[in-house]
This record gives structure tokens, C-alpha cells and sequence, in this order.
């Protein structure tokens, strides 16, 4: 590494740098000699001498004068084949007590995407196994979901079902992204995982809520990196979690500010829509491997047309939206299966079957909400036969589509369930034909399959 300057100023985690020759962009610069050990990423070229970084660890200790060495790359993280299985930070260091990772080699966490003739059209279904996802939102193999909620309506659990599912059902393998996650989550999310098993084909990349905003906005694509090895390299089929990439966009608005760039729309960087590109855009399938991406996007204010939700909303596949008011009804998943859609949600792609059977309990869904305010007001008997029949049928069908989850039975004690497509598409046909009406509500609430139930 060669000295290339010192420390002249310290504002925060924003360091400007006096240079004898400039680095360039998003090159890697650390501290020489210093027991704390700085590393910062290089953001601007203030003048000929003078550049303004960001430091990627905790600010305290910072002091002018240091001196400052030019690590000749972006930053790096080791890769190997025994990344499965550990919990990491995003420099690739140990996180889970264990020694650090014996590397093949390097790679840099700003890597191009693929070029695009070595890409693979998304196509096809990734089952999950659960109900409400296969049959209304269905998950685009090789592709890109979002799930969209407030606080609180179960993103994260949803998350780790998949992950459990992708172990389970495909014998695939897992990264986790952790975008400013809490101290207390990234615990229970590692120890929940490790007591379910699933934990030896997983990758966990944790960048928390008290580090720098340089961590929480370059953790996603350290994650990414090791992804992008597992598929390249290893040939895997790999299923790329991120929660939450609403503190993606956070920590570019943080840095924005620090660097005194004016905002934009809402108050958001004037770089918002390329930063959410350059991360997105390299989750992509080749012909040596698979990444299907299922991200997690905290929703301000349960408002769907906020900017940072539009930006993103712009590269997915498929979007499943999580209702407060699902939720508050006892509905989990709390899946709202009417503002949910997917782009495999056409007869061509899914078959006439799948693609009538989603559309008749859409229908009735639809109906049944309509019809709410009336039902609140006069009551059910004021409707048509037609219309109470429909409304019962809807009602028994949003109580089929919750399900008990593997990841959570520790805590409600039901044991957890997957349901294969063909059997949730079989027990839709006998509710829409009407085979269930005699049926109890409370008999079709948190079940598998309706395969053991008596009518």
C-alpha cells in the first residue's frame, strides 16, 4: 500500500483528504499504522489536491494529520467455498466468533453486472410453499420480489420462511443481506436460523443500525458479491434476501446530506434512482447460475407512491404487499391478496388452471371487500343469495390462505406447514365450487392442505 496523504479535516464520518495524487472514485484508502484502524471509500475530487470520503467504521478516534495509504482497489472481501454457514460483516470479517475465512481469492464489491449476452430470461415458478404467495403472487424463478409493509407486519418472518423453503424445497442455498438491521434482530434472526437448520446453507452479511452510513450503504453489495461467487463459481442456485432495502436508500440520503448535495424530491438524494440501479441491476440469472432476489421494503407511512418505493418498485418482478389491516384481523401471512401481483400472473406463463383458480378467488376477494360497508351497516341478510353465498365463500377462503410457518413455531406452538401448488390449486376449486360451504370458518383458519379436514 503506498502513502498517498493526511487527514486535514473530520466531520463526522465525512474525512476530507490532502493528496499527493489523487485516488480515484470508490477507491479504498486506510490509516497507516493506527491500532483502531480506519478504512474510508473515496466519494469526491474536491480540487487537485483534496478528496472527501467516507469512513466505513465508527468515526470515534478520527483526528487530523493521520496518515493515509491507498489500498489500489475498491474495497474487497474474501471468497471461498466455506462461506456457507457463517455470519459476516461487510468487510467480510467473522462475526459469528469463529476464524476468519481462509480466502481463494478477492473480489471487489463494486463488480460489473454480467454482460448481457451471458444473462438468462427469468421464467418459470419458484414454489415456496406457501398458499397465498404460490397461488395469487407467484415468485418469478431467476427474478426479483419485493415485499411491501409497514412496521411491524411480519416482512422479516415471511423472509425467513423463504429461507427455509429455498433449504427444504429447491436444496438451494441462501445469502442474507442485513441493511441496518437492529443488534437485537440480527441475534434472533441468527439464532432462529441456526435452530432451524438451515443455517449450513446460508450466508448472513450484517451491516447494523449503529455503524456508519458508509456500512449500511455498501453492506448490500458485499452481500451481493458473495452471491454473485456462489452462482458464478460454484454453479448454485441462490436465493438473495435483503432486509431491508428502505435503509439502502436511507444511508445514500445520509451520505447525500454529509456531502452537501441539494435533495431532491421528498428530501431524498438526487441520486437515488442510480443507486438503486447499480444495486439491482446486478441480481441477475446466468447460464453458469441463478439468483432469485426476494427483498424486503419498509413502506413510510403505509404510502406506496413515496419515491424511494417507486424507485424500487421499478425492477421487480413480483410485489407482495403486507396489510396492517390483514394483520390486525388474525390474517397471517398478512398478504393482501388484491393490491399483490406478479408478472407470471398470465394464463400463457402459469396454465389455464392455475391462472382460473387465481382468478376466481381474486374475484371473490374483490367482491367480498366491496361489500364490507354494506355488511357492516344492514348486515349480511340484506344481501342478494348470490352475494351472501359469494361472501361466505370469500370469507372461509381468506381464513385458508393463512398458514402456519416452520420458522415460528417455537412461539405458537403449531407446527409449521408447506403445501405443495397442485394441492393449494385443488382445495381452491372445491371452495369456489362450493364443496366447502357447510364448513365451520374457524375449520379453515392456520391449516396445511384441506386434504384431513371432514366437511
Amino acid at each position: 500500500m503506498e502513502k498517498i496523504g493526511t487527514v486535514v479535516e473530520v466531520h463526522g464520518p465525512v474525512v476530507l483528504i490532502r493528496c499527493d495524487q489523487l485516488p480515484p472514485l470508490q477507491q479504498a484508502l486506510v490509516t497507516e499504522n493506527d491500532d483502531a484502524g480506519y478504512t474510508f471509500e473515496v466519494y469526491q475530487h474536491l480540487d487537485r489536491q483534496h478528496v472527501r470520503a467516507i469512513t466505513l467504521e465508527n468515526p470515534a478516534g478520527l483526528r487530523r494529520g493521520m496518515t493515509v495509504c491507498d489500498t489500489g482497489s475498491p474495497l474487497r472481501v474474501p471468497v471461498s467455498s466455506m462461506i456457507l454457514g457463517r455470519l459476516l460483516n461487510v468487510f467480510g470479517a467473522p462475526l459469528d466468533g469463529a476464524p476468519p475465512l481462509e480466502a481463494t481469492e478477492f473480489r471487489t464489491i463494486h463488480s460489473k453486472p454480467a454482460p448481457l449476452y451471458e444473462t438468462v430470461t427469468a421464467s418459470g415458478i419458484l414454489e415456496t410453499g406457501i398458499k397465498v404467495i404460490d397461488l395469487l403472487c407467484p415468485f418469478v424463478r431467476g427474478g426479483k420480489t419485493g415485499l411491501f409493509g409497514g412496521a411491524g407486519v411480519g416482512k422479516t418472518v415471511l423472509i425467513m420462511e423463504f429461507m427455509h423453503a429455498i433449504v427444504a424445497l429447491h436444496r438451494g442455498v441462501s445469502v442474507f443481506a442485513g441493511v441496518g438491521e437492529r443488534i437485537r434482530e440480527g441475534h434472533e434472526l441468527w439464532h432462529e436460523m441456526l435452530d432451524a437448520g438451515v443455517m449450513p446453507q446460508t450466508l448472513m452479511v450484517l451491516g447494523q443500525m449503529d455503524e456508519s452510513p458508509g456500512v449500511r450503504f455498501r453492506v448490500g453489495l458485499s452481500a451481493l458479491t458473495y452471491a454473485e461467487y456462489l452462482r458464478d463459481t460454484l454453479g448454485k442456485e441462490v436465493l438473495f434476501l435483503m432486509d431491508n432495502v428502505f435503509r439502502f436508500v436511507q444511508a445514500g440520503s445520509e451520505i447525500s446530506g454529509l456531502l452537501g448535495r441539494i435533495p431532491a424530491t421528498v428530501g431524498y438524494q438526487p441520486t437515488l434512482m442510480s443507486e438503486v440501479a447499480e444495486l439491482e441491476d446486478r441480481i441477475i440469472s446466468t447460464s453458469r447460475g441463478s439468483i432469485t432476489s426476494v427483498q424486503a421494503v419498509y413502506v413510510p407511512a403505509d404510502d406506496m407512491t413515496d419515491p424511494a418505493v417507486n424507485a424500487i418498485l421499478g425492477h421487480l418482478d413480483s410485489q407482495v404487499v403486507l396489510s396492517r389491516s390483514q394483520a390486525g384481523k388474525g390474517i397471517y401471512p398478512a398478504v393482501d391478496p388484491l393490491l399483490s401481483s406478479s408478472s407470471l400472473r398470465d394464463r400463457r406463463i402459469i396454465g389455464d388452471r392455475h391462472y382460473a383458480a387465481a382468478e376466481g378467488v381474486r374475484q371473490h376477494l374483490a367482491r367480498y371487500r366491496e361489500l364490507e360497508d354494506v355488511i357492516t351497516i344492514l348486515g349480511i341478510q340484506e344481501l342478494s343469495e348470490v352475494d351472501r353465498k359469494i361472501v361466505q365463500r370469500a370469507r372461509r377462503l381468506h381464513r385458508y390462505l393463512t398458514q402456519p410457518f416452520h420458522v415460528t413455531a417455537e412461539h405458537s406452538g403449531i407446527k409449521g406447514v408447506s403445501v405443495p401448488l397442485a394441492e393449494t390449486l385443488a382445495d381452491c376449486e372445491k371452495f369456489l365450487r362450493g364443496e366447502f360451504d357447510e364448513l365451520p370458518e374457524e375449520a379453515c383458519y392456520m391449516l396445511g392442505g384441506m386434504s384431513g379436514v371432514q366437511v
